[in-house]
């Protein structure tokens, strides 16, 4: 141990205040649990230092995290690959995910607490503001498949401007089940995501939305009310629409899309990620496509062949690959073609002059365009 004379001055004053306030309590002037709050600590410390007071007396006093430093130090040199690591790659991950980026990616295991205060210290990471009180907490469904939300996030997913995510996840265990990337969430999207889900995950009790203009027709004064495509839809399939009234009652679905905005678009960044599949250059001429249809800039060649020449000087101009897709003739057919193989029956004279036109202009406006997407359709002899 060392003597009394080897102490700082400030850990002197602490001892001295220390035994005086042990000696009452020995004494029974004041409580141990009044001793422990004048010192303040907690009763369970209070019985430590009372008990290395008996066996080492005033020695025993002295606060051994002095002059050494702790076991549990991060090395500097950790630090420092901490903050490089931050500042010059994942500038724009939140703290959390930055933690399970360093234990994935760099195998380097630091605990949140840590992590998000060195981020602060550095002045990486601005300090957020205390939440308030939560407003009154909607339990979750008790088992999977009894509720399903289902909403869209306008968001910069990838570098090339705003989308759309359409995403279905389980009120009971927050699992989603569907997520898409669409240039706008419409009738057509939902549906899509509706019966991916059904396909997949089977039939469901109840479906929470917004009350958007595709879920709920809300008319204006004096006017009736129609039922949309998916009130009907999901009628016939039996499954109950629950419209919110708020968007604070949805903020489950507003949670999980923070979490996403706050991750996929940086992973994106991290990977590399500099290719989008898109524009479509397919030609809307047969009203029955169940697959193209708003995904396509319309059935004029003439104006088809000008949004996609735009959207890909747009997209190589940020320095984003293009990929024109689907195939010349894909607008023509009437089947899936995510579920069967379509067949174009288009004459080699329309595949030249009408279908080709948008793949031509994708090509010529392509400043270095890198590919044109390779889709399995069928063609007759």
């Amino acid at each position: 141990m060392e003597t009394p004379q080897q102490y700082f001055a400030a850990e002197t004053e602490r001892m001295i205040k220390l035994q005086d306030v042990l000696l009452k309590a020995m004494a029974k002037k004041i409580t141990w649990w009044e001793a422990a709050e004048i010192i303040g600590v907690t009763p369970r410390q209070m019985r430590r230092w009372r008990a290395r007071y008996a066996e080492h007396g005033y020695d025993g006093l002295l606060d051994r995290r002095r002059r050494r430093p702790s076991d549990k130090k991060v090395p500097g040199a950790v630090v420092a690959q901490v903050l490089q690591l931050y500042r010059e790659r994942y500038f724009d991950f939140n703290v959390r995910h930055f933690q399970e980026v360093l234990a994935r990616e760099h195998a380097i295991t630091l605990s949140y607490s840590w992590v998000k205060a060195a981020l602060q210290t550095a002045g990486l990471v601005a300090r957020a503001r205390k939440r308030g009180p939560h407003r009154r907490r909607r339990e979750r469904r008790p088992l999977p498949g009894m509720l399903l939300h289902i909403d869209a996030s306008r968001h910069a997913w990838i570098p090339d401007g705003l989308q759309d995510l359409v995403s279905v996840s389980d009120d009971a265990t927050n699992e989603l089940y569907y997520a898409r990337l669409v240039p706008e969430e419409t009738t057509r999207t939902v549906l899509e995501a509706l019966r991916a889900v059904v396909a997949t995950q089977g039939r469901f009790c109840a479906l929470y939305t917004d009350r958007a203009s595709h879920f709920i027709h809300t008319p204006k004064p004096e006017q009736p009310q129609r039922r949309t495509q998916v009130e009907r839809a999901l009628e016939q399939l039996g499954i109950e629409l629950i419209a919110a009234h708020s968007p604070q009652a949805r903020g489950r679905k507003e949670r999980l899309y923070g979490t996403l905005q706050g991750r996929w678009p940086q992973e994106l960044r991290v990977a590399g990620i500099t290719l989008n599949l898109a524009p479509v250059a397919d030609i809307n001429t047969n009203p029955l496509n169940p697959v193209i249809g708003v995904r396509s800039f319309g059935s004029d060649p003439a104006l088809v062949s000008r949004h996609v020449a735009a959207f890909v000087t747009g997209l190589q101009t940020g320095g984003v690959a293009a990929c024109a897709k689907h195939f010349p003739g894909h607008g023509a057919t009437d089947v899936d073609s995510h579920l069967d193989l379509p067949v174009v029956s288009a004459t080699r004279e329309q595949l030249l002059e009408v279908e080709l036109a948008p793949f031509r202009a994708a090509i010529a406006a392509r400043l270095g365009m890198e590919r044109v997407d390779e889709g399995f359709r069928a063609a007759p002899e």
